[in-house]
């Protein structure tokens, strides 16, 4: 199922997290954030170096997803100071899923902002997209990422090999899956 009944902005909260449409504001931080190769080396599709001018790209390409109810990005923002942390964000891919995806500057790192961004776009994808299940991956030497998915309550599924446009090849990715119980018990057990 897309998101076409989903409206087009819309901004999801956590106890400390904004979750919002990235804006043109958020360039400059983006920019700087995701042109570090510690972070890119995570992502699928995130160029390196990463220029104003892919941000630019990627703003763009952010209106037309969720115009067309197939791409729900989000910016990662602190409500304590509103600075921008990362993005986040639910895809559908070919097989009719949802994948999650999400990553943070290095500065980051370490606080949990992961896993909170994580579960409430989760839950976003189970109760406003109506999602069946979600679908993730991690590449095999980020385990932390890792880790952040099964918190989730996402369980291994497989593996396989994904392209990495910052390493120049493709990466052993491990495979996970999310249904709506499996999110409903871990938050139970969280609680």
């Amino acid at each position: 199922m897309t998101g076409e009944r989903v409206m087009s902005c819309c901004e999801l909260e956590t106890e400390r997290l904004l979750l919002r449409p990235p804006i043109e504001a958020d360039a400059d931080a983006l920019t700087q954030l995701a042109n570090d190769y510690d972070v890119a080396k995570n992502l699928s599709r995130l160029p390196h170096p990463y220029t104003r001018a892919d941000a630019g790209f990627f703003l763009e390409k952010v209106k037309e997803g969720r115009a067309a109810g197939t791409d729900f990005n989000f910016a990662v923002t602190r409500k304590s100071d509103g600075a921008f942390l990362g993005g986040c964000g639910l895809h559908l891919r070919e097989h009719g899923y949802f994948e999650l995806g999400y990553w943070l500057g290095r500065p980051f790192w370490g606080h949990g902002y992961a896993s909170e961004a994580a579960r409430r776009l989760a839950s976003f994808g189970f109760r406003e997209l109506r999602a069946e299940r979600l679908l993730a991956g991690w590449f095999h030497d980020n385990p932390a990422s890792g880790r952040v998915l099964e918190k989730t309550g996402f369980v291994l599924t497989g593996a396989d090999r994904r392209d990495c446009r910052a390493r120049g090849h493709a990466v052993y990715c491990h495979t996970v899956t999310l249904t709506p119980d499996a999110f409903s018990q871990t938050r139970k057990q969280a609680a």
